[in-house]
Parts: structure tokens; sequence; C-alpha cells
């Protein structure tokens, strides 16, 4: 895993501007910590920060291919293609000649065979761009699920590129301007593709090229769901579904470096982990290593809340014990959460707001796991592929003709735009702004002739969590993984479990009455029954009443210093509020604190302008 960056300009020559293409390279050093290039022609500069996973002296980036000693293509390349050796043997019976043996090369001479059809080939996730010298174009690239980040900003005569957009904001060109959809987007926990929260800074949608020549930039979709009958009997079904879990498993484990799996207790985790200890043992290799993140007294002080029926900690030991893992926990108290570098770190990762704990606990856990391994494999996105969530069984989420993560939300605590400073909450309309994005979504869903009308809806439902819902996540695990050099793979992002699972009727994906039932039936014979049997509980927050009250103390010397942009943005008088309501992580009051702390940093660092 890799960061990429570059800049294209046909009205410029690019070959003395190496000091600018340079800082951008440089904004990614968190994502390549191993090694880093630049690849500058006249009108194009790729830059590349390079993470070794793969033939680690032989996949150097960028990476050019010549002929008669002139570089024709170029690649700088984000990801993993997990089915490179198949490609590699199909392009070397077609002629093509590797010089070593990283996937990169195979990407590379793979758009040498099919120009920008290559997508067709391709299962993994990865994010790069190809320069054609031959064309004088560029082709930005993105992952079919939107796994791997890719942000670029169009310019009068070319085009910005970078994995984060601190690469693009680096060369100066593009300022950090929040505009009124940028604040929208960024608080109303949607996430329209193709959007960021920068002025003029738009991302690769999942599933699609972008070309730029000097005829302008044009997109084009490669892939995306497709609604088909599913006529599979339910035995069948598990089958398949086992089947090419066992498939993407094994693939996933393919690394030239220390490897593991992160581990919360929860059916997904422990699917991806199970699944892995018993592709490691069955091959002769050592166990698999199991981290996961736990706080200070969270078992023994436990208390249910609307989302958490029970603490991780039994669970997680249940699995690695059953499994026979080389498990660790690492344990975080109030002060790791508190820590304003740590804060800090996140946000800046982020290039924006930041989930509060369960983002730093989640930086502070991949940042100890990178002390061992390189590679951990993820259960993420498997609620949005099997319909896991509370939502997807809460008839009045579902029907509620809105997203119904936000339906549930809105019940819960009223939504963010509550704490908005009275002119902006006015002027931005935040809940006609999420009715636009659903209207936009639903639009957008393949419908199936002849469907009846629950099923139909529920396919809207595993629509709007596949392609608006999950991005949130991806991006998160993205950032706080990236941000420490830490390579975090999905393997319920493979998109044939993902169409697959996509077009399996709802009576299907609840036939025992729960969520997820198809991965409980397909995966419950390497799971112990604690796990089989557990209610699913989201990522861990902490309980720990001294957390809430650091947040209060931090928020309380914000206002009283009274020189934050955040209150710009955020009413003052209900953050007053909150910092004298009940502690709690389902209490409103806690949400507004860590958003108001979490928007100073982000206000700052970045030194944002808001624009409405």
């Amino acid at each position: 895993m890799c960061g990429i960056t570059g800049w294209v300009d046909f009205d410029r020559d690019l070959t003395g501007q190496r000091d600018i293409a340079q800082a951008m390279v440089d904004t990614m050093a968190c994502r390549g910590p191993d090694a880093e290039g630049l690849w500058i022609r006249e009108h194009v500069a790729l830059g590349h920060r390079r993470l070794a996973v793969i033939d680690l002296p032989g996949g150097a980036q960028p990476m050019p291919f010549s002929q008669h000693n002139e570089d024709v293509v170029a690649l700088t390349y984000s990801g993993e293609a997990y089915n490179f050796v198949e490609l590699r043997d199909e392009l070397t019976a077609n002629g093509h000649v590797f010089r070593t043996d990283s996937d990169t090369e195979v990407v590379l001479h793979a758009y040498l065979q099919w120009g920008a059809e290559l997508v067709d080939h391709l299962n993994g996730m990865y994010a790069f761009a190809i320069w054609d010298t031959r064309r004088e174009e560029l082709l930005l690239v993105r992952d079919r699920m939107g796994v791997k980040p890719l942000y670029f900003a169009a310019l009068p005569h070319g085009v910005l590129f970078g994995s984060e957009p601190k690469a693009i904001l680096a060369n100066g060109q593009i300022k950090p301007v929040v505009d009124a959809d940028g604040l929208r987007e960024t608080l109303a926990f949607v996430k329209t593709p193709g959007l960021s929260p920068y002025k003029g800074i738009r991302e690769v949608r999942p599933g699609h090229v972008v070309r730029i020549n000097r005829d302008g930039v044009t997109e084009h979709r490669y892939w995306g769901l497709r609604s088909e009958p599913h006529t599979d009997d339910l035995e069948t079904t598990v089958r398949t579904v086992r089947e090419l879990l066992d498939d993407i498993v094994t693939r996933q484990l393919i690394s030239d470096v220390p490897l593991c799996t992160l581990l919360s207790g929860g059916l997904d985790s422990s699917a991806i982990t199970a699944l892995a200890q018993k592709s490691l043992v069955a091959t002769g290799r050592p166990p698999v290593r199991s981290f996961a993140v736990d706080f200070t007294g969270q078992t023994e002080n436990f208390q249910p809340d609307f989302m958490r029926d029970t603490p991780d900690g039994p669970y997680v030991h249940d699995l690695a014990e059953y499994a026979k893992t080389d498990h660790q926990d690492i344990v975080l108290n109030t002060a790791d959460l508190m820590d304003e570098r740590h804060r800090e770190a996140v946000v800046r990762a982020r290039d924006g707001l930041s989930m509060g704990d369960m983002d730093t606990s989640l930086y502070l856990l991949f940042k100890a796991i990178r002390e061992r391994s390189t590679v951990a494999l993820s259960g993420e996105s498997a609620d949005e592929v099997f319909g896991g969530y509370k939502w997807f069984h809460d008839r009045d989420a579902v029907r509620a003709g809105t997203f119904p993560w936000l339906a549930m939300r809105q019940r819960m605590d009223g939504g963010w735009d509550r704490l908005l400073a009275p002119r902006l909450a006015k002027k931005l309309a935040v809940a006609d702004y999420v009715q636009h994005r659903y209207a936009e979504a639903i639009g957008e869903v393949p419908a199936l002739d002849g469907e009846e009308p629950f099923q139909a809806r529920m396919r809207e439902v595993s629509y709007l969590h596949l392609t608006r819902f999950v991005q949130n996540l991806l991006d998160r695990k993205d950032r706080m993984s990236m941000a420490v050099g830490l390579e975090v793979r999905v393997p319920f992002c493979d998109h044939r479990l993902v169409q697959y699972v996509f077009n399996t009727p709802w009576s299907m994906k609840t036939f025992d009455g729960r969520e997820k039932s198809l991965l409980r039936a397909a995966t419950k014979d390497v799971l112990p029954e604690s796990i089989v049997q557990r209610v699913k509980s989201p990522y861990p927050s902490t309980q720990d009443p001294t957390y809430h009250q650091a947040l209060v103390e931090s928020v309380e010397k914000l206002i009283a210093q009274g020189d934050s942009p955040v209150f710009d943005v955020l009413n003052a008088d209900m953050l007053r509020a909150a910092t004298r309501a009940p502690a709690g992580f389902e209490q409103p009051a806690r949400m507004g604190l860590e958003l108001a702390l979490s928007m100073d940093k982000w206000l700052r660092i970045d030194n944002v302008e808001i624009a409405v």
C-alpha cells in the first residue's frame, strides 16, 4: 500500500517544477515510509511513496515502461491486485517479459495489453494513475468498491491528483476552501460518491476511470452493482458464500511482510480471523497474529447501550483461544485518547472531521500493530454486504424515506445540524440536502423486474449502504491505517462476493430470523458457539466517565478562549449546554463535544476557509 500523487499541465513545462511536485509527494510520507520516487516529463509529474509489501526490492515507483530508450508509459500505483499471479501468467503467454515479481509491474503490462480495459481483469483494492506518452493522456483508476482513495482537481489545462486532498493542496493552485455543499457533506454523514469537503477537489468514484487529455476531463464507470435474479437455493447460497470467502481470504494472505488480523469478537472479524488461521495452518505457516482494541476497565464496568449489548473482550478471547491465534490486546485509557498529539494526528490524517474516540482508538490500535505487522485483514463491510446494522431490521428506519442510518440517528440525537450557528443552519438546510442526495441515490438503484415491494425496498437499502454508508467507514479505515504505514485489506469488499450477496433475497439474508444469517451459516464451523450466537455490536467506544469529563473540560476551555474558528460554524450556546449534560456515549451531548474539538483542530491545522 502506498501514496500516489501527480500533476498534469498541457500548457506548462513541469520539468522545472520539481520542488512543488516533491512537496506533493512529501505529504504522502506516512502512507509510504519505505521509499519514494518522482518521475517528471514536460507536461507530467508522477509521485509515489511506497509501503513495500510484495517484491520488496523490485517494486520501485513510479514505474515506467520503455521502448527504444524512451519511456512510453509510466505508472504510480497504490493497492494490491490479488490475482496478479494469474494475470502475470496470462500476460507472459501473450509475450510480455517481466523484470520483477511485483503486482505493480503486472498492472503496468496489463495496460500495455488491454489499455483502459485492464480494469476488467483486476481483482483487488487499488488506486492508480497511468500516463501514456504516446497519447499524452492520463488515466486515474479506482477499485470497484472504493477501498483505496483517489482525489483529483481539474485545472484550466490539466489536473492535480493524490491519494489524499493534502497532496493536491500542497501544489498551491487549489486552496483549502469548504463551501456550502462541502460543509453539508461533512455534517450529513452521507458521503456522496465523487465529492470531497474541499471546493474544487473531487474523488474518483468507485468503479470509475477518469481520463485527462488535451480535450479535457471525462469519467467512465467500468463497474457497478447489477440486479439479477437469484436462482440458487439456500443450501447452494450458503455454500457459495463460503467458497467465495475461502478463496478471497486465501488470496489476501499473500504478503512478503508480517501479516495479522483485526479481531473485535464479532461475527465479521472472527470469521476472517478463523478462515485466515485455517488457510495458514493448511499450508504449514505460523498461526495468524490477531489484535484487538480495548479500554481500561471496559469489560468489568460495561453498561449496555442502544447499540452495544456486550463488551468485546470476552468474545475476542473466546475466538483467539478457539482458533489458536497469536493474540494481543491493545488497551487504551483516557490519557491516550485525549493526548493532543494523537487527536491532531487523527485530524491531519482525515483531512477533515474525526469520529472522536472511535477514530483516535483506531489510530492507536493501528500504530501499535505497525510495530509488529505491516498488513492486516479486517472484517469491515460485512454489515453492509450481509445486512448487519440495527436499522436494516428496524421497520420505521427502513420505511423512513431517507437514509435508514440517518432516520435512526435522528431518533437518537436529532442530528449534528442542531449544533450549527443559527445563520448557517438556515442557509445550509442540511435536511433538504440529505433528501436531495437520498433521491439521487435511489434513482441509481438497478431495479429487478417483477420484484415484490418489500424485497425491492431491501434492495434499495442494501444499495444505499454499499454505495454511501460504507464509503465513510472505508475512508476512515484507510486514513487511520495509512497514517502509520499499515496496509489494511478488506476481504468482504471483494466485488464477486458483494455482487452475489446483493442479489440474494432478503428472506435468505435473514433466514434464521437474525442479522447476517448467510455469513453465520457459512462460517459457523470455524467459530466458537459464543461468537455464532453473539448479537451485532459495532466498533467499541470507551465508557470511562473520565473521558467524558475530559471532553467537557476541553470544550469549556475552547469556549473560554473565544477565538476558535469553530464558532463561525457551531452554536456556542448549544455547546455550553452540552458541557452540562449527563455523560454517556449515546448522549447527543458527547457527540457534540467530539464534533467541536474535531472541527476546531481541522479548521486550525489545515487553515480551512469556510465560504458559506
